[in-house]
This record gives structure tokens, sequence and C-alpha cells, in this order.
């Protein structure tokens, strides 16, 4: 019988009752960030209509201008997150320093980091964006967790999800046992399973890049990206389309959906701060689901995932997607050299 058509409630607990023993804390803290992505959903799609366009007079900790949408919804996120009894700490992307729970209310064995409205840049012009989070353990050593606790690889993640706030809001989530995708339906204010067990093709004739940066990237980079462009009259003998959201959420559900591959890798232009997307809000997460899906994630040089952190905003070099075509870019920078 399939599974299409359970509520993401539905698939949590009965994903909780075939692992007997699940004491259902991580059910608990789904069904909390589940509660959380629908409020900001909703946010989102009236942001034109309760004035939340535009920017705000602050900066992140990136020193990036926020947009009004990047306060609230972290806001919405630490809000409905702080004081359910799951979380021993959070960390933003927006926010410089660990977010503690409150003394005056218990605290979890997970801790999660997220990235409350990815893509906010698009917000003002009706494109996808959405949220990005991936959970660790907490060992429960400490009274309050440390910057240690949140320094883990990608590889410690118990679990990772993304929405896309769209033309329809969909969340996608692994907890290591594969991908699922469910859609919101507002009708019942219920997400619904709609893509289960969601996999990567392995060839793709796609690419997404930000091609304004390409007379900054280095040779492993040009080579690929050329190649791909001269099409049937070049060595890949194919056409490929090229795809660019500015959207982490889109781009990445591009590639659960119909395969690719998605770069954003390192350049000149930002070589000293390390790459563009934040290891722990961005690219782990993605990492994790994209693997889980059958695709591969690199660096270029360096599987994602092995990475352990230095700092809770590191950033990294990013390369994923198509197994085939992600193996092309690690040959062509093992061939060509890179710092990545």
């Amino acid at each position: 019988m399939s599974d299409i058509g359970k509520s993401v409630g539905q698939f949590i607990i009965e994903t909780q009752r075939a692992h007997g023993e699940s004491t259902g804390d991580l059910s608990g803290l789904l069904n909390d960030i589940v509660s959380a992505c629908k409020q900001i959903s909703h946010l989102v799609s009236r942001s034109g209509l309760m004035g939340l366009g535009g920017y705000a007079d602050t900066d992140n900790v990136q020193g990036e201008t926020q947009k009004k949408l990047d306060i609230i919804c972290n806001d919405v996120m630490v809000d409905k997150l702080k004081w359910t009894g799951h979380l021993a700490g959070m960390v933003s992307e927006e926010i410089e320093d660990i977010i503690l729970i409150p003394a005056k209310f218990p605290k979890g064995k997970y801790l999660i980091c997220f990235d409350p409205l990815d893509g906010s840049s698009n917000s003002d012009i009706n494109m996808s964006v959405g949220s990005i989070f991936s959970i660790l353990r907490y060992d429960g050593k400490n009274q309050n967790p440390t910057l240690k606790d949140f320094l883990q690889p990608g590889t410690k993640q118990v679990c990772a999800g993304f929405t896309v706030y769209g033309p329809a809001t969909v969340l996608v989530l692994t907890t290591g046992n594969g991908v699922n995708g469910f859609t919101l339906d507002n009708d019942i204010g219920e997400f619904i399973l709609t893509h289960p067990n969601m996999r990567i093709a392995k060839d793709t004739a796609e690419f997404a890049i930000n091609m304004s940066n390409q007379r900054f990237w280095e040779p492993p980079v040009q080579q690929y990206i050329d190649e791909c462009i001269q099409g049937t009259d070049g060595v890949r003998e194919k056409n490929f389309n090229m795809r660019w959201v500015a959207s982490m959420v889109a781009e990445v559900y591009r590639l659960l959906t119909r395969g690719g591959i998605f770069m954003y890798p390192i350049d000149s232009k930002i070589a000293k701060q390390g790459g563009k997307l934040r290891l722990l809000y961005e690219a782990n997460p993605m990492s994790f689901i994209i693997e889980q899906a059958g695709g591969l994630s690199s660096t270029g040089t360096q599987r994602i995932l092995d990475i352990h952190p230095d700092e809770l905003h590191q950033r990294v070099p990013v390369v994923m997607g198509s197994q085939h075509e992600v193996e092309r870019v690690l040959r062509y920078h093992q061939t060509n050299g890179s710092t990545a």
C-alpha cells in the first residue's frame, strides 16, 4: 500500500514506531519544526499585504543587510522551538552566538542549526524562498551547550530538512533512511506525503551556477562549464541547460525532482572567506539530503559531510547533485588543481 497521502505527522510517528528504541523526542521536535514552517509559509505568502517587504535597518553576523522577513522568520523559529523541551540550544544563520533555552523551560537532547529564510533576496520579486534545518544530538554534559557541541561534522546529523515556499509549500525531510517530500494542503493545514523516496538521477543535462562570477572561478570549474556550454559541438557531445534561482532550497529541490548539478564554487573574489554558503546552516543539511537521495556533495576536493567545523558561521564551496556530473567536476579538480 502506498504511503502517498499520509500527513507528515502520521509519517513521523510511523517512522518512530519502526524504531523500537525511539523515545519520541525527535518526532516531537520535527512536529515543532513543521509548525514553525507553516507559520513562515503564511508570512511569506502574505508579506506584501502585511508590509513585510524590503530591507530592515540591521545587518546579520556576516555583515549582510537583513530583509524584514529574515528577522521575523528567525523569531518564529526561535519562539516555536524554545519552550517545547526538545532542544538544548539553537544556532541561526542570522544570529552571531548560540541561542540558549530560557531557564524556565525544560531542555531536551537535541541541537538545531537553521537558516530561517534562505534566498530572502527573492522575497520581494515573488520567487521561491525557503527554510533549512539540521538536527544534532547533545550529550548533555554541560548545563548549557557550548560552541564545541555545535561543531560536529555533517555525518553526525540526526535529521535534516528544508521547505520551499513557492507555488506550493513543500517540506523535504531525511532522518538517514531516504528522502521524502510533503506538500502543504492549505485547506486542511497539513503537510501531505506527495514525493516518497526521492532519488536524484545519476546523469543530467542541466547545471546551476552564478555565471556572473565566471571570471573569478578556478580552472576546474571553468573547464566543466565551458564544456557544458559547448554542447553538441564540444567534447561532451550533448546540450546542457542552465538554471539559476539564487535560492538554494529551490536549486536543491530541482535536483531532487529532475536531477542536475548545483555549484557555488570557491573563486578569487570569496577565497578569503572560504566560500559562499554556510556549512552548518546550508551545506551540511543539504549534503545529507543529497546523499540520502543518491547524489554526491563536495567542496570540489572534500566530501562536505566529513568536514569538522571550526566556527558557527564557517563557509565552504559547494558542488552537489547528480553522481556522474559531480564525479566529473571532482576529476577536474584532481587534474587541474584547486584550493577548495
